[in-house]
Formats: structure tokens, C-alpha cells, sequence
């Protein structure tokens, strides 16, 4: 539980600050809305009628103009700070690695002395 918590919260933090509760509402409201539709119409026509602009409920109203009122809130925090600094990501010089001066070994050097291959540990299988 102590891990998944800071994870859980920064999520939640996360959701909170990109405005996506409005997402998870709307979501809601639009169950709601479908399950009222089918109860008095075909599916296909619920389905029309739940996505319809005009069968917009009073939820999917109020979730609207707290999105636009979001939206505008984000864009006049950006216009109150005029002198706010922008972080310009600028690229580092290119790393540039030299190749090594050939080096030349002489087999001897790589050879064992005194080490003979040895058997193998199991026997193969016998058909």
C-alpha cells in the first residue's frame, strides 16, 4: 500500500491539473443518459440521441461550461505573466569519440598453456 500510494496521488494530481475529471464526468453523464434512452427506445436510437447535440442534459451543460471556464482560466494565467521565462531546450555540442589506435595482438598470447579440452559432463542418449 505505501508504494501505490504516492503513485495513486500523482495521478489523481495529474488528472487534476489537465482537466481530464471533466472527461471522467462527461463519461458518467453519458452512461446515464444511455441507460435512460434505452429504457424507452431501440438501442441504435439511444446510442443517436445520447450523442446528439440536442439531447444534451443539464450534467452535460454544466460539465461544458466548466471545461470552456478551464480553458479560459489556463489562457489568462499565460496573458497575467508577461515576463514569465520560457525553458528553451538547447542541444549539446556533439560528442565526437575517437577510434583507437589499432592494436595488434600475436596468438601466442591468447593460448592456454597446459589446458586440455575436456570430456563432456553427460554421455548423449543412446537411440
Amino acid at each position: 500500500m505505501h508504494r501505490k500510494l504516492p503513485i495513486v496521488l500523482t495521478l489523481a494530481a495529474w488528472l487534476f491539473a489537465t482537466g481530464s475529471q471533466w472527461d471522467l464526468v462527461q463519461a458518467f453523464a453519458w452512461a446515464r443518459m444511455m441507460a435512460t434512452n434505452v429504457e424507452t427506445m431501440s438501442v441504435a436510437d439511444a446510442l443517436a440521441q445520447t450523442f446528439s447535440p440536442e439531447g444534451r442534459c443539464t450534467l452535460c451543460e454544466a460539465i461544458s461550461a466548466a471545461k470552456q471556464q478551464h480553458d479560459e482560466t489556463g489562457q489568462a494565467t499565460e496573458a497575467r505573466l508577461p515576463g514569465k521565462t520560457v525553458l528553451v531546450y538547447l542541444p549539446a555540442s556533439p560528442v565526437v569519440i575517437a577510434k583507437p589506435a589499432s592494436v595488434t595482438f600475436a596468438l601466442g598470447e591468447f593460448t592456454f598453456h597446459g589446458v586440455e579440452p575436456s570430456a563432456p559432463l553427460l554421455t548423449p542418449p543412446r537411440v
